[in-house]
């Protein structure tokens, strides 16, 4: 399976950005597939992930400004990300929740974001 970030970019404090992530190869379904993002020297931690049959789930630091949705024709999951923060900014990556809970996640190069303030 591969999992192909996009949409990262630089944007002003406030403003908003949409990222993608399209799912090719063996990738059953797109319904456990999560949002993360790295800062450099930090763990990579969870903002959003999807849940089948149930409210998605979210960081409390993200809560209210993200919302993760999905497209199954498209095999695509999407972050859009409002009122951008300063501290939003990071290299996002998405993956399965299931192969990151078992350690056994391959990391693609992720979208690099940067919130200026």
């Amino acid at each position: 399976v591969q999992l192909q970030a996009s949409g990262g970019g630089l944007v002003q404090a406030g403003g908003s950005l949409r990222l993608s992530c399209e799912a090719s190869g063996t990738l059953v379904s797109i319904n456990y597939l999560a949002w993360y993002r790295q800062t450099p020297g930090n763990q990579r931690e969870r903002v959003a992930a999807l849940r089948l049959g149930g409210m998605p789930d979210y960081a409390d630091s993200v809560k209210g400004r993200f919302t993760i949705s999905k497209d199954s024709t498209k095999r695509t999951v999407y972050l859009q990300m409002n009122n951008l923060k300063p501290e939003d900014t990071a290299v996002y990556y998405c993956n399965d929740v299931k192969t990151v809970a078992m350690r056994t996640a391959t990391w693609g190069k992720g979208t690099l974001v940067t919130v200026s303030s």
